[in-house]
């Protein structure tokens, strides 16, 4: 598992210079199978870290802009008459794809939003009653731009809670900018990288991700990790139950491709902000008081005894 994640932050570590902590949070939603909200300001990396991702493991890849035109169909796909064979056939949409990058989804209408809770949760899309599978592994990359929001449509908590990670790109370091300018001088490294893992080599990965030990002890600091943000005073909606075992199924990966087969509560913590800020709404009042989302689980983490056993 350590061996694997390796390759894979080396090979993506070609395209994206820097930023290994989001590459190696990446590969644990790949092994939880989740999707990841990645909110940044344009021309910071996103697409390519996407398309990297999707070539790392040798799957099919798909990108959907949203705009306020787009439908539903659009999205999952549609029946057409095939005149030649006399019969409906199904024509699939660009989300029936491994990796499939949503790009500013806050752009397209609740309407259209709403079509990707089942392909996000079910993995399956539904198109004139008949049910298709999406292919396995499945997972959606959504980017949006949190500077510019006209125009847009925010995320109601109940897509916001089916995304596993939330996570920030950045802007490189004066270093890394350069070494951006080197490497993209005279090639585009993306066209010529190559997998490392295929499909099925991920799908075992994330078999044995399961079977990572969670102690009684770790498993209870989890729990009351997330039900401290349920009564703690800056918050009106705190974590929901699917957050609870995202945090431990991503602890049990980050764990796992740590090279260890037992969840620390120091991974617990770790992954405290990019698993539950999203998942909470702030109090109004909290809001005055210059207070964010990151700050209240930072503290709340902080409070909550860690088990020391």
């Amino acid at each position: 598992m350590k061996r694997a994640a390796e390759r894979f932050q080396e090979n993506v570590g070609k395209v994206i210079v820097g930023r290994t902590d989001v590459v190696e949070l990446c590969f644990v939603a790949l092994l939880c199978e989740g999707h990841i909200l990645m909110e940044d300001v344009p021309g910071v990396g996103k697409t390519s870290l996407a398309r990297a991702i999707a070539r790392s493991i040798q799957g099919s890849f798909h990108r959907i802009q949203c705009t306020p035109d787009l439908l539903p169909s659009d999205v999952t796909g549609v029946h057409f008459f095939n005149q030649k064979t006399g019969e409906f056939e199904f024509r699939a949409g660009p989300v029936v794809a491994h990796i499939v990058l949503v790009d500013e989804i806050n752009r397209a209408t609740p309407r259209t939003q709403s079509c990707f809770l089942e392909c996000m949760q079910e993995r399956q899309v539904t198109a004139d009653l008949e049910t298709i599978p999406l292919p396995r592994p499945f997972m959606v990359i959504a980017t949006q731009n949190p500077i510019e929001l006209e125009g847009t449509f925010a995320l109601p908590e109940a897509q916001l809670d089916r995304f596993l990670l939330r996570l920030p790109m950045g802007y490189p370091t004066s270093e890394e900018e350069i070494e951006l300018l080197h490497r993209f001088q005279d090639s585009q490294p993306l066209e010529v990288l190559e997998s490392v893992l295929t499909t099925s080599e991920l799908a075992d990965l994330q078999a044995a991700c399961r079977k990572v030990f969670v102690e009684d002890s770790v498993r209870h600091y989890i729990t009351e990790v997330s039900r401290a943000t349920r009564g703690d005073s800056s918050l009106r909606l705190g974590a929901s139950p699917r957050a609870t075992l995202a945090l431990q199924q991503s602890a049990q990966a980050l764990a796992a491709i740590r090279g260890r087969d037992f969840v620390l509560p120091d991974e617990v913590k770790e992954l405290a902000i990019p698993v539950l800020a999203h998942r909470v709404l702030l109090d109004t009042g909290a809001s005055v008081h210059g207070l964010n989302a990151i700050s209240v689980i930072q503290r709340i983490v902080a409070s909550v005894p860690v088990p020391v056993d």
